[in-house]
């Protein structure tokens, strides 16, 4: 065995680790979601969640944390699209928040 092959090896590895905790967090998250949105008395509109911005910020205690910016479609009347919002520190969601619609 080379060490381009153990290299790829790894490679391949990483790379499958990484998608299955990020589908994991993005499943949580949308579990989430769903919860508020019938806590706000709106509907979740194509019971999805999509990650929109990821970055390194420090946490409270002044770790180094994954941020993640996820965004989701909702709607009051079922005749218009709104935007929420939902942000993420590590594992902890830290905000969410729905864009100003009518009811």
């Amino acid at each position: 065995m080379t060490l381009g092959t153990l290299f790829w090896i790894f490679t391949a590895g990483f790379a499958t680790w990484y998608w299955w905790k990020a589908k994991a967090i993005k499943d949580s998250v949308l579990e989430a979601t769903r919860r508020y949105c019938k806590t706000m008395d709106v509907m979740l509109l194509d019971d999805a969640v999509f990650l929109r911005g990821i970055w390194f910020k420090r946490d409270q205690t002044g770790n180094l944390r994954v941020w993640r910016r996820f965004l989701f479609d909702f709607t009051t009347t079922g005749e218009e699209r709104y935007t929420g919002r939902v942000i993420m520190l590590g594992k902890k969601i830290m905000h969410m928040e729905l864009d100003p619609h009518r009811f």
